[in-house]
């Protein structure tokens, strides 16, 4: 008798064995918020990668990482002697136009002219008495065609020296001019040498060293503000449409465990990356952690929509979107409102006292 009774427990133990109790909720009026979820880096407000004007060799590395500098602060020099010996070419040019070095060809050309002028009024009298002496009968024909032929020689001699003044002047200034120009340009193209900050900042990498030839791609250096960061994130296409600017996002980051931080949408690209079939946006923080740094990851859930005290349960307790089981193990078709990572909104079709069985897997 006493075997049979416990064949009897012993059946019932590995019934009840594999039969575990089932896990039931009844709905909840909970607060509950729709959001996208992205991920990022922390990226320093203006941040850049400085790249070399021209071609040479890194002659000198003025700053170090983490100094901050003004904008127009130099940050490197590179060494180019192409570039300096154009410049002094430039120079010597400019020098050689000068008007000022060519105050003696100019006198020269004045006093030119005014020897011109005197023969040319001299002859134009003498011509004017010649023709007189000839009106009175005095004098020979030859004489009065010798002084007419003197008055056009230094007539013609006065307007040739008048001319080649006129020419030199606009020869100078062309000159002056384009050798000013061209030694604007030197000096650009040999500044192009020093590399500036664009920015009040800090640098917060150089990516080159001393004696390293460089060209116009290759980076130096990344520079940034020392104060304001920007959150740079990824949206999946199929969620870009729901983001806007100014909408609230909850920032979480590995280097702050435990902790929250609210930031604001600021700004979304316009463009998809066709590799990632993603786009772009920014978001700055309301109030951040006192110590941040460029690169840091972070994960932000992006609030789309907030519903106060809505009917809720588990997503574990939804199957196939729209269902759920009750304790007769009937299938309820709901209506579906929001959803966050952990539980959805029952907009109809099962109340606060609808007792719900967790679907098996």
């Amino acid at each position: 008798m006493k075997s049979a009774i416990f064949r009897i427990f012993f059946i019932c133990g590995l019934v009840i064995a594999c039969n575990p109790p089932l896990e039931t909720i009844q709905p909840t009026k909970k607060n509950i918020s729709e959001s996208v979820f992205a991920s990022g880096l922390i990226k320093a407000k203006n941040q850049y990668r400085a790249y070399a004007n021209s071609n040479g060799i890194l002659l000198s590395i003025l700053v170090e990482e983490g100094q901050l500098v003004k904008e127009g602060q130099i940050l490197l020099e590179v060494s180019n002697e192409s570039a300096k010996f154009s410049r002094e070419s430039a120079e010597l040019a400019r020098n050689f136009n000068d008007r000022k070095e060519n105050e003696l060809k100019i006198k020269e050309l004045e006093v030119s002219i005014e020897f011109a002028k005197n023969k040319f009024e001299n002859d134009s009298l003498l011509l004017i008495r010649q023709k007189n002496l000839w009106s009175k009968g005095i004098g020979t024909a030859n004489e009065l065609e010798q002084r007419q032929l003197n008055f056009q020689n230094s007539k013609t001699q006065f307007l040739s020296a008048q001319l080649r003044y006129q020419d030199y002047k606009r020869e100078l200034e062309f000159n002056e001019r384009n050798a000013s120009k061209n030694l604007a340009i030197s000096k650009s193209l040999e500044g192009d040498l020093m590399l500036k900050s664009k920015i009040d900042g800090k640098v917060y990498a150089l990516l080159v060293e001393k004696g390293e030839m460089v060209n116009p791609q290759t980076p130096l250096a990344i520079i940034g503000s020392d104060e304001d960061f920007i959150l740079e994130m990824q949206i999946d296409e199929y969620d870009v449409v729901k983001i806007q600017s100014n909408q609230r996002v909850l920032i979480k980051m590995d280097s702050y465990r435990g902790e929250v931080f609210e930031a604001k949408i600021t700004k979304i690209n316009p463009i998809m990356d066709e590799q990632t079939k993603s786009f772009t946006a920014e978001a700055e923080f309301v109030k951040g952690p006192k110590v941040l740094y460029p690169n840091m990851n972070f994960e932000a859930n992006i609030l789309i929509q907030t519903k106060e005290n809505a009917l809720t349960i588990p997503r574990a307790y939804l199957f196939k979107d729209q269902y759920v089981i009750d304790s007769n193990k009937d299938t309820i078709q709901v209506e579906v409102g929001l959803k966050d990572y952990q539980l959805v909104e029952i907009k109809s079709g099962i109340s606060e006292q609808t007792i719900l069985i967790k679907p098996s897997l």
